[in-house]
């Protein structure tokens, strides 16, 4: 038998998407039965609009998971129906928190719940343009310092007068036609490409080891620039801004890639020391940071204060949480947009609580899982960049609402009430689903090789 006839057996791996529409079918079933059970308990009858809620949330899933199914057929099968429950079970508790302001004579004007399934469908049609415009996300390295400056613009622009507006006490927001936007949240998917980008080019320099101090290679001091420049950049967003949350996680999205790309422990202690000298900065100079430490060191004193209210609830709703529809979510300051993880708390208790963090673990480990598969070290960077973004922000949430640390006013992925929020994180679930697609899918096989080709080159050997 000749070497050439010896065939060559290429695994092909299964696209999944059969078993994403099976997750898909289970993620709308729980959604729709949440949000009866709301309705059945506080107004003993199945909500009029539960057929016009299970419609949007089915159909736009099926859109999403089409999409991937003729454009990305290879992508991860678990993150969309994660990212589709967690949408579903927060467009719920805003039904929920509406029913509660109602019954209290505290609602404004129209519900929130058709608005936020209404954002769910601008998020749908990003999430669809993302699969469908970036067909190889290797493309996006040629725009690096572009998407750098955009983020930077997208950062200020809450700044620039008669364009900047100041709600609930945070001037992180831009009002445009009547309507206000977040452009932060854009901005961290902008900087998440950017530092990317920026660390495959010149992460050969920034692993350069300078002196040792205690078992640790820490980077030369002439290397510092780009850390000491993210370090003000973030500390910038939390003085003009009072913004503690975004400072937070862009500070620390820029740390971990540095980390991950260079492999060098020093960088972290460097990155938690400015870290902490910033943070001791903000707490003595500016009051809104002040007060937001004082806040989580003794809540009780503060009557009516969010984190107080907050945990109150969440020990009301203990183990197994006073069921649906059978707490008081809407007594808690914001219980629809910065508290919505202590509303769920309340009524789903600590078990309910707990099962949607493993949801958020999911998409991480999936994401995680993603950039280790990628082939191209661009992708790997983009990849953990967005999945420790999610890791990042819930951290943050549920260790705010909980009391762990300071309440940051940060949205809580998909399920707090906010248009910019959903939108941008549709935009990052289309993102890690274009990447996976990429590192999942089969490498094209090699041409064979003659008998001739390969006497030829045992003679020259």
């Amino acid at each position: 038998m000749s070497i050439a006839s010896t065939s060559v057996i290429q695994i092909i791996p299964r696209t999944r998407r059969g078993v994403e529409l099976l997750l898909l079918i289970i993620a709308v079933g729980v959604s729709v039965a949440a949000y009866v059970n709301i309705g059945v308990t506080v107004q003993n009858e199945v909500p009029a609009s539960t057929g016009y809620y299970a419609a949007g949330i089915a159909l736009l899933a099926v859109i999403a998971h089409l999409a991937l199914r003729f454009r990305a057929p290879y992508a991860d099968p678990v993150i969309l129906p994660c990212a589709v429950l967690l949408n579903g079970l927060g467009v719920a508790m805003i039904h929920r928190v509406d029913l509660g302001l109602t019954a209290i004579g505290r609602t404004k004007g129209v519900p929130f719940a058709p608005q936020q399934i209404t954002w769910t469908a601008v998020g749908v049609v990003g999430f669809l343009a993302v699969i469908i415009v970036i067909r190889d996300h290797r493309r996006l390295q040629a725009f690096t310092y572009s998407l750098g400056l955009a983020g930077l613009i997208l950062l200020v622009l809450p700044l620039v007068p008669g364009l900047g507006a100041n709600v609930n006490g945070a001037p992180i927001w831009i009002r445009v036609a009547g309507m206000s936007f977040q452009p932060g949240e854009f901005a961290k998917v902008c900087l998440v490409i950017f530092f990317a980008g920026y660390l495959v080019v010149k992460r050969d320099v920034l692993t350069l080891a300078g002196r040792r101090f205690l078992g640790l290679d820490l980077p030369r001091a002439r290397d510092l620039g780009p850390i000491l420049i993210a370090w003000l950049a973030s500390l910038g967003v939390l003085v003009f801004e009072s913004d503690l949350g975004s400072s937070l996680l862009f500070f620390g999205l820029f740390l971990f890639l540095l980390y991950v790309s260079t492999e060098r422990a020093g960088w972290l202690i460097i990155g938690g020391l400015l870290f902490a000298g910033g943070a001791y900065f903000a707490y003595m100079a500016f009051g809104h940071v002040h007060r937001r430490v004082t806040d989580w060191l003794d809540p009780w004193a503060i009557d009516g204060g969010q984190v107080k209210l907050g945990l109150m609830g969440q020990a009301w709703g203990g183990i197994l949480g006073r069921g649906l529809g059978q707490g008081h979510p809407e007594a808690t300051l914001y219980a629809n947009s910065d508290m919505i993880i202590s509303s769920m708390a309340e009524e789903l208790g600590l078990t309910g609580l707990i099962a949607i963090i493993l949801i958020y673990t999911l998409i991480i480990e999936r994401g995680l899982r993603t950039a280790l598969g990628c082939r191209d070290i661009f992708g790997k960077l983009i990849a953990t960049g967005l999945a420790m973004s999610f890791a990042l922000q819930v951290f943050v949430i549920v260790g705010g609402v909980t009391g762990l640390i300071p309440l940051t006013g940060l949205a809580t992925p998909f399920m707090a009430l906010g248009g910019t929020s959903l939108v941008a994180n549709w935009a990052i679930i289309a993102l890690l689903l274009r990447i996976s697609d990429q590192a999942r899918r089969p490498q094209t096989p090699a041409a064979p090789v003659s008998d001739e080709t390969i006497a030829l080159a045992v003679q020259k050997a």
